[in-house]
């Protein structure tokens, strides 16, 4: 009886973990911890911006694919009302807008999107560059300017975020395709907002 309890005790304190082994994986995991956070800030930003940039992408496609289906101009248009803030989400609206105000009549809204995710900025560069800004397709599924559905309009929307640039390019016959500068040769756009 008194060789069990003694090899029962024995095998409880070897189960387990002294304070100072305790200290030291705490201590170890906090600076791994602490390596690894910034990386991790800098991972989410980059997942915010590919998802807006995605997001941005397929309302542009829609458009296009819209403006083809009905015969006739379909815009994208930042949801802000002075037509200039796309961090605000951005409208797809099928028709011209007749009543000339930038916001979806009766039956033009197609899609709409909301807000960007905190610290995401955006600039549109365009062959027109005077407010409102806007993306608009003709019914042939080219991009056309807004008063105009047989003048060519093409440009870059560039997003920014925690360093990171992802570029929506579209050319004069309304194809567009998202490009990333640090990765892909003529990538180039507005320089990022300091």
């Amino acid at each position: 009886m008194l060789a069990v309890t003694s090899v029962s005790r024995r095998a409880r304190r070897a189960a387990g973990v002294t304070l100072p082994e305790l200290c030291i994986v705490l201590a170890v995991s906090a600076i791994v911890l602490a390596i690894a956070v910034p990386d991790l800030r800098d991972l989410v930003r980059m997942q915010q911006l590919k998802a807006a940039t995605g997001d941005l992408f397929v309302a542009i496609d829609l458009a296009r694919a819209q403006a083809l289906a009905r015969g006739r101009r379909v815009k994208v248009v930042p949801r802000d009302p002075r037509g200039a803030d796309w961090r605000l989400g951005w409208r797809v609206l099928g028709d011209a807008d007749p009543d000339g105000d930038g916001q979806p009549g009766e039956g033009e809204l197609i899609a709409e999107h909301g807000p960007l995710a905190p610290g995401i900025a955006v600039d549109f560069a365009f062959t027109n560059v005077a407010r409102p800004y806007y993306i608009a397709y003709n019914g042939a599924g080219r991009s056309c300017a807004d008063g105009n559905s047989a003048a060519a309009r093409w440009g870059t929307v560039s997003l920014f975020h925690g360093g990171h640039i992802r570029r929506i390019k579209i050319n004069m016959l309304g194809r567009a395709r998202v490009c990333d500068p640090a990765r892909d040769a003529g990538c180039d756009g507005a320089p990022a907002p300091s």
